[in-house]
């Protein structure tokens, strides 16, 4: 391997540009799809909930659900907006 091999970028083809991006579309939609059936129901009413306080958008309002051991966590992230 010489230097200039070094500092030159191997161009992938577009093709597997594109399959690494399906990959990780599925894999994200296998990971969103895998909680209960409940979850988005309840991250809407959560949504509006808070939206009798404060204005926030819709992904403002995050739930996760994850799995440790034998235990659920239900995971809840809410961005509020500034004061002003």
């Amino acid at each position: 391997m010489s230097l200039l091999d070094y500092f030159r970028k191997q161009r992938k083809s577009t093709a597997s540009v594109a399959r690494e991006r399906l990959q990780i579309l599925v894999a994200h939609d296998r990971l969103r799809s895998s909680g209960p059936d409940y979850l988005p129901q309840l991250q809407q009413e959560i949504l509006a909930v808070i939206r009798k306080y404060v204005e926030i958008g819709d992904d403002d309002v995050r739930v996760q659900l994850d799995q440790q051991g034998n235990t659920s966590v239900l995971e809840l992230n809410v961005t509020l907006p500034d004061e002003k």
